[in-house]
């Protein structure tokens, strides 16, 4: 069967021109881009429980930093008044008026509960966030040098051995109690020592994948270990960071509110601290908002924390990319 080619509307000089050759451009291969972070979040945003719990944790976030700023929250500003002090939530907006400050209620010194929940989170919140950055820089960068240095492994393995025998609780509480009970002793006592078992997890995973081909290669080179780790490892172990982190970060807000709970805790109002000063509220009646909306508040924040971590973690698999 004959085609005709003058359907195509191409003349014959065009239909049977020579096409050119240009080896470069033979050399090119037509393939998709990769992101690897792109494909981190549009994995994380496709499950849309995802971007609820994320939506929780900014709006906590926020609110925690955003809202103490705009109030000017005083504790102490009904502390003369006695009819103020642990008023239920009917009882705060009957005497007050109604206003969001009053929603849970009054406290021991007759400061609304709702505002004190919220300056207490954003002080958990930057000292969970700040201990997490420090140990987490310094654990994941000595434990990559660690798991692929010999000589550093010796000497780091017997640090690791007498620091990871004593109980964390028991070095934290130490510390609390020689110095001042201040935000900054808090994070001086959890990153101390806490970066210990970050460095040693990221230790273990380093060398499991130190021998692969390309590191020997790397090494043949003459590249240095310290650049190795960096370049050839750390990125491979993305997923793996990110999922400690995940583990990480809630764990110090509740060191923060167990340590406050015993009575070694920060001298700033922390969640911690809340939950400790209303601990009689918790079985008198009429009083019980002023323990429970803290304690509910932290688990909130942490429950949340980890989840988004543990999603974003599994976010970060390059497997689960395909």
């Amino acid at each position: 069967m004959e085609y005709d080619y003058k359907n195509l509307g191409l003349s014959e000089a065009e239909l049977f021109a020579f096409a050119d050759h240009n080896d470069m451009e033979s050399e090119k291969i037509t393939a998709p881009r990769y992101s690897y972070w792109r494909s981190v979040f549009r994995v994380f945003f496709r499950k849309k429980v995802n971007i609820a719990i994320l939506g929780v944790l900014l709006f906590v976030i926020a609110f925690a930093y955003i809202y103490p700023s705009v109030t000017n929250y005083d504790p102490y500003a009904n502390l003369l008044d006695s009819n103020s002090k642990h008023l239920s939530p009917a009882a705060a907006i009957k005497y007050f008026g109604f206003d969001l400050k009053w929603i849970l209620g009054a406290g021991a010194s007759g400061e609304p509960t709702f505002d004190a929940i919220w300056n207490g989170s954003r002080i958990s919140i930057s000292l969970a966030f700040l201990c997490a950055a420090i140990n987490m820089t310094v654990g994941v960068c000595i434990g990559a040098v660690w798991g692929f240095s010999k000589k550093v492994d010796a000497v780091m393995m017997v640090v690791y051995n007498i620091v990871g025998n004593i109980p964390m609780i028991l070095i934290i509480s130490v510390l609390a109690m020689l110095f001042a009970p201040t935000f900054w002793t808090m994070v001086f006592a959890l990153t101390i020592v806490g970066w210990i078992g970050i460095a040693y997890f990221i230790r273990t995973q380093v060398v499991i994948i130190r021998e692969r081909e390309y590191n020997l290669a790397s090494r043949c080179l003459g590249t240095s270990t310290i650049k190795i780790a960096m370049k050839n490892i750390l990125p491979f172990m993305t997923s793996v960071i990110v999922t400690l982190l995940a583990t990480e970060l809630p764990s110090y807000i509740s060191y923060e509110v167990f340590l406050a709970y015993i009575g070694l805790g920060m001298s700033e109002m922390s969640l911690g601290r809340l939950i400790f000063s209303a601990e009689a509220a918790m079985v008198t009646p009429g009083w019980e908002m002023e323990f429970w909306s803290p304690v509910a508040i932290s688990a909130i924040i942490t429950i949340v924390l980890y989840v988004v971590g543990q999603n974003l973690g599994d976010a970060s698999d390059p497997r689960t990319h395909m």
